[in-house]
């Protein structure tokens, strides 16, 4: 990822950000549309599941450019996951579900740019996750 796609992700979370709550509707809406099986693995409060996911999504942009440091903390959140019975095939679908969120919440400020850019850091921060639980199986 360049540091250019790096100001890209930042700029476009920081629309976001102030939606969040929205957001975070909108995303798990679009999730559950996608793969409607998905909704056995959350089991809480909605609203609650939403911040939490908001929050760290906006702690894992802040940190970009700061990659190495928080490896640990997605490698963590990897086996986790996996631990709540996520699978590799869902990642995709979750990517898919948050692109087309910020797409939604952007309007045409998701540009091709901005698109590529969130595609480039959802593989990284999925390959990660991916790795350690396969690592921890």
């Amino acid at each position: 990822m360049t540091p250019h796609q790096e100001n890209l992700i930042k700029e476009s979370f920081g629309m976001v950000a102030p939606i969040a709550d929205q957001a975070a509707t909108i995303f798990y809406a679009r999730l559950f549309e996608l793969d409607p099986s998905l909704q056995r693995l959350f089991r809480g409060d909605m609203k609650e599941q939403g911040k939490k996911s908001m929050a760290m999504l906006g702690y894992l942009v802040a940190s970009l450019g700061r990659i190495d440091e928080i490896v640990p903390a997605v490698r963590s959140l990897g086996v986790r996951h996996a631990g709540y019975g996520v699978r590799d095939e869902h990642y995709g679908t979750v990517g898919a579900a948050l692109l087309s969120t910020l797409e939604k919440a952007l309007g045409a400020g998701f540009t091709a740019d901005v698109r590529t850019a969130w595609m480039a850091a959802l593989e990284t921060l999925a390959s990660t996750m991916q790795e350690a639980a396969k690592a921890e199986a």
